[in-house]
């Protein structure tokens, strides 16, 4: 394994190049790959993403990448992050244009963002707070909160609320961060949150292999 150089994966649900940039301007190893084999030889494992749950789900698996990435993140330990998207994908089920299946690494379900007045759009668009609940790891250095910025119409609702590490009111309160052992996943979009955003990516990049408990 390179301990050196971070894995973007492309599986057809955009959002890379800007993630790749980001991690260029911390002077960090990064790479896209359309490969699933490649993910043996990285040190950090970066799933992004933009777009609807039933397609992103469908994509990963048409292109093999299921079973190498449980095998590296699930088994071996290897530090993930999901994006947007990518947080998503995580849970058992979403229910965007439809009810589809999920990685299910972190039970739970991912629902519509709702709103209790009528003034708050959604998509939810533009810059919001991330409160803390976790000041360790993902968010080191960070103080209470700080502002990111998010693109998304749908929300992930963990079974254990335990994991969550970051909230955000759009409306109504919802979670905007969670983190269970080597996986940390954001509804935000770090690599588009300026100096922020690069410090949870250089955080993540800290992070080592550690028991996914």
């Amino acid at each position: 394994m390179n301990q050196n150089k971070v894995a973007i994966i492309d599986y057809g649900m955009g959002n890379l190049r800007s993630v790749a940039n980001a991690f260029a301007s911390l002077k960090y190893p990064a790479f896209i790959t359309k490969k699933p084999e490649d993910l043996y030889q990285a040190s950090h494992i970066v799933l992004p993403g933009v777009g609807a749950f039933g397609d992103g789900i469908k994509n990963l698996q048409a292109a093999g990448w299921v079973n190498i990435l449980e095998k590296e993140v699930i088994e071996n330990g290897k530090p993930f992050l999901g994006i947007c998207l990518g947080m998503q994908l995580l849970a058992t089920a979403g229910t965007e244009h439809g009810f589809h299946k999920g990685l299910n690494w972190i039970p739970g379900t991912v629902k519509r963002l709702e709103t209790n007045e009528s003034y708050i759009r959604v998509p939810h668009i533009g810059w919001n707070d991330v409160h803390f609940l976790n000041k360790d790891d993902l968010y080191i250095g960070l103080g209470d909160s700080q502002v990111f910025y998010f693109v998304h119409s749908y929300v992930f609702y963990p079974e254990d609320t335990s994991i969550v590490c970051g909230v955000t009111s759009h409306g109504l309160e919802f979670i905007s961060s969670i983190q269970k052992g080597n996986i940390y996943a954001t509804q935000f979009h770090p690599e588009k949150s300026q100096k922020s955003g690069l410090k949870v990516l250089k955080n993540f990049i800290d992070s080592k292999i550690k028991d996914n408990a």
